[in-house]
């Protein structure tokens, strides 16, 4: 069995493991990455937030991005029946970018993977872990290539950003059910032959169906869209006994606002289904390993927060790894897990807090308190670290409150009348 040594094991090529592993290389740490797949591939995730240029910007990969001309997202919308809320992302109570993109995930993460290689960065396609073994802190990583050949890849750290792959996860039992309530979701693109002419072709929105259930619409710039449902497990598998396709179409027809653009047409492929894609770990990292994106904390994807929150963690871990391969001590309960933990549990108030319907009823309540929405505003557009925004330092209970008197003065109003 042939042998490898390195400083830094990345599994996984998406935008997590592309981000870590560049600025690594950037700092000249020795790094390998090995990707199960073979790229261009499928995968969900294709609204960003403009956190994630921070990280992009930072790593160096922010140029080859942006010749891809990929859509400019610089806001999102929300339609409940008639009621409309656009939040501006140039609008927002935190500093930071005002724009990113919607992105097909296939050229998206094919861009990152060539310009990781283009870097010099020894990227291995088609290649599983199938075990790790660690000694203290230094790991043996076997991994087997497509044609059945193994190797053992010595590592002083690895980074996990396999994704839904959860490679340490599963190898290290790592894996605990998710806090919030099953949700799965169906999703597929589509040629968008209906496609209005400017702004409202191009805007992402998310259409309120029911309170917990709501369809995605995510136009690209080659003119194809991303359609999704999402809902609770249990009615998901109630809108059709048939395939996939039946069960998306039901969900369209259920959309006074979409119908006429997408009820005629065409999926480019048969629909993919993701059930209860909720995650959790007992530990986002242990002696020589830290696990980044997906591998370790995945939410909804109503605010689009996964990549975000992929590229934080791979960020950040790459960082703290340069520091303690430098000599630096490094307390990663604090630096990394505390840290993530705190932008996770932001994220997690709001998805719940949308799914109990009291987000929806800030979001288009009338008339609009702009000063609410810019600290909202800032939130969904990742700053969720930011502790002189109230919407984040008093997360817990600032969104039920409010809600909580809108509502009562609503209850008071038609009292009066």
């Amino acid at each position: 069995m042939t042998q490898e040594f390195i400083d830094v094991l990345v599994i996984g090529a998406g935008p997590s493991g592309c981000v870590s592993a560049s600025y690594l290389h950037n700092n000249g740490v020795k790094v390998k990455v090995v990707e199960k797949t073979k790229f261009p591939r499928l995968v969900v995730g294709e609204s960003l937030i403009p956190r994630v240029m921070d990280h992009f910007d930072e790593a160096g990969l922010f140029p080859a991005l942006d010749k891809m001309n990929f859509e400019k997202k610089l806001g999102a919308r929300f339609i409940r029946g008639n009621e409309i809320c656009v939040f501006d992302f140039s609008d927002k109570f935190s500093e930071g970018w005002d724009w990113t993109w919607q992105v097909p995930r296939a050229d998206f993460d094919n861009t990152l993977a060539k310009e990781v290689i283009n870097k010099g960065i020894d990227l291995e396609f088609e290649s599983e872990v199938i075990a790790v073994q660690f000694e203290g802190k230094n790991s043996i990583t076997t991994v087997k290539d497509k044609d059945g050949n193994l190797k053992e890849i010595h590592a002083k750290f690895i980074i996990d950003s396999s994704g839904y792959g959860r490679v340490l996860p599963r190898l290290l039992d790592l894996d605990t059910p998710s806090k919030l309530d099953p949700h799965s979701s169906i999703f597929t693109h589509v040629q968008d032959k209906n496609r209005p002419e400017g702004e409202e072709g191009t805007l992402i929105s998310f259409d309120i169906l029911e309170t917990e259930v709501w369809l995605w619409v995510i136009p690209f710039s080659n003119g194809n869209t991303s359609l999704g449902v999402v809902g609770p497990t249990s009615f998901i598998n109630s809108l059709s006994e048939g395939s996939n396709s039946e069960s998306l179409r039901k969900a369209i027809q259920l959309s006074d606002y979409y119908i006429k653009r997408f009820g005629d047409v065409e999926f480019l492929f048969e629909p993919v289904k993701l059930e209860n894609y909720s995650r959790s770990v007992k530990k986002m990292y242990g002696d020589g390993f830290a696990l980044t994106g997906n591998s370790s904390e995945f939410l909804d994807p109503v605010f689009s927060s996964g990549v975000a929150f992929a590229t934080e963690s791979g960020m950040l871990s790459a960082k703290l790894i340069h520091k303690e391969l430098n000599g630096t001590e490094v307390n990663w309960e604090t630096e990394f897990a505390e840290y993530m933990k705190s932008g996770i549990g932001v994220f997690t108030t709001y998805v719940k807090e949308w799914y109990t319907g009291n987000l929806q009823t800030l979001f288009f309540h009338q008339p609009e308190n702009p000063d609410v929405k810019r600290k909202i505003c800032a939130v969904l557009a990742g700053y969720v670290w930011d502790q002189e925004n109230p919407f984040v330092k008093k997360h817990d209970n600032v969104i039920k409150n409010m809600a909580h008197m809108i509502n009562m003065e609503k209850e008071q109003a038609q009292k009066e009348e």
